[in-house]
């Protein structure tokens, strides 16, 4: 499998902020954020799959907007996935006709440009050689992470997506055999861990003591800082000295597994 980060920063400004995408062999994304926008019209229209970690705006910006885009280069519907509880989220608040139209039934509802897949956590979706599975987080709304894994190779990726302090992830995460990668966030410098807590996000001295948990050494990469405060949490992270020597990640960047 090959994941390519389309976006991983906490919000925009320039110098290659954009906010969470990661897309999968150029036929699945993992969130719709603003990085979805830099692809051309060609590889927009290869999406067939779209897995939602939660329903907030950093993480969805781009998926009304592609619809309508490629809507009709498509023979098929994009298929949206995502919780019951972030598909009604989505639905109420997003394809409403008054945000923006619900693509469920246009042009017909018969031959629409988007259908909706509920997802459960735990449970994988397999498409082909691939599964993707969703992942336990604690964030302010309902959200979840994604496992993908290779099933040719028996490797696993995993994304937190928005998260704070949440034992049940560090557990399922422990279950995951071959698990060469995991993104995680950290979107707060220290010195705004109380906002963090509030905000049920991570900053470096949460997550270092999350990690701890961690019993497997996949590669750790860390995703969504906020872009004013991402030299003080790439310093922080550093200075932590922790066992897995987490990294910060940076769109643009592929892994293979």
């Amino acid at each position: 499998m090959r994941v390519e980060i389309l976006g991983c920063s906490g919000g925009i400004g320039g110098n290659g902020m954009r906010t969470t995408s990661l897309l999968i062999d150029d036929d699945i994304l993992i969130d719709a954020g603003t990085g979805v926008g830099d692809l051309p019209l060609t590889r927009l229209a290869q999406i067939d799959h779209v897995f939602i970690t939660h329903a907030h705006l950093d993480h969805i910006a781009c998926l009304p907007l592609m619809i309508d885009s490629v809507g009709d280069m498509r023979s098929t519907p994009l298929t949206m996935h995502a919780t019951a509880a972030t598909m009604e989220i989505i639905r109420k608040h997003i394809f409403n006709w008054h945000i923006w139209p619900d693509f469920s039934v246009i042009p017909t509802p018969e031959q629409a440009f988007l259908r909706f897949a509920t997802v459960e956590p735990g449970q994988p979706v397999q498409l082909g050689q691939r599964s993707i599975t969703p992942l336990p987080a604690a964030h302010t709304v309902p959200a979840v992470g994604y496992q993908l894994r290779n099933h040719a190779s028996g490797s696993s990726l995993a994304f937190s997506g928005d998260t704070c302090l949440c034992p049940p992830l560090w557990e399922a995460l422990n279950r995951i055999g071959q698990l060469r990668y995991l993104i995680i966030e950290a979107a707060f410098a220290n010195r705004d861990r109380e906002l963090a807590l509030l905000s049920k996000h991570l900053c470096p001295s949460l997550l270092l003591e999350e990690l701890q948990h961690l019993q497997g050494r996949p590669e750790v990469l860390i995703t969504h800082a906020k872009p004013g405060q991402l030299d003080e949490i790439a310093a922080e992270i550093k200075a932590g000295n922790s066992a897995h020597q987490p990294r910060m990640l940076a769109t643009g960047t592929v892994l293979d597994f």
